[in-house]
């Protein structure tokens, strides 16, 4: 998979691209990820990707000169199966989208700052927008990283253990179950027992009821809509 990402502010991006998760990643083939700086497409010496919006009001509006530029140089090399904006108004970003974009193979994001961006360039080339949550950031880089995140590790190969992806939380509809790791007992609390007995359909079992229980005590909503 490869994913480009169109930013005012590539620094706010780089940083996590490098660690954990997403480094290994790259590291090992399994997805190339390419941050453009939106900044090296405006033509006038400020560097200008910004301006006040038609009609008046607070904040800034991302120009369409920049954005047409460099989303048109990458679409000349590259054949990208989304054109994804990340805006508040998008489609909520759950599992079931985060499995289905993992499938593509070729992504371009798109980092709105600001109040927004100029809706010629949502018309033009915008062919999914995805929102990570009904509150406003400040720009769209730190869900693209979230989205990045959801997606890339779904990638086969990106995760050593290929199980543990279908018994994530939201993979079935469900939180997870708690879990626990060794010491046994640390400070008077105890593993529950049935984890230590070995018998891999109590706890299964055991794990099945846990979810539902926290999901009907946390999010009742999913068992709502399941």
């Amino acid at each position: 998979m490869r994913i480009d990402i169109v930013t005012g502010f590539p620094r706010l991006i780089a940083g996590p691209l490098q660690e954990s998760v997403l480094h290994r990643a790259q590291e090992k083939g399994l997805v190339e990820i390419v941050v453009h700086d939106l900044r090296g497409y405006a033509t006038d010496k400020h560097k200008t990707i910004d301006d006040a919006p038609y009609g008046g009001g607070a904040g800034m509006i991302l120009k369409p000169e920049p954005a047409f530029s460099c989303i048109e140089a990458l679409q000349s090399r590259h054949r990208f199966d989304e054109v994804i904006y990340l805006s508040a108004d998008g489609e909520p970003l759950k599992q079931q989208l985060a499995n289905t974009l993992s499938l593509k193979n070729n992504l371009l994001l798109l980092c709105g700052h600001y109040k927004g961006i100029d809706e010629r360039i949502r018309e033009t080339f915008v062919t999914r927008e995805i929102s990570i949550g009904d509150y406003v950031l400040t720009g769209g880089e730190l869900p693209a990283l979230v989205l990045i995140d959801s997606v890339v590790r779904l990638i086969p190969g990106v995760l050593g253990d290929g199980e543990s992806l279908l018994e994530d939380s939201f993979q079935e509809g469900l939180l997870d179950a708690p879990q626990y790791t060794r010491p046994a007992e640390f400070r008077g609390m105890k593993v529950p027992e049935v984890l230590l007995s070995g018998n891999h359909a109590e706890i299964a079992e055991w794990r099945r009821q846990q979810k539902q229980e926290r999901t009907l005590e946390r999010r009742k909503d999913l068992l709502e809509h399941s």
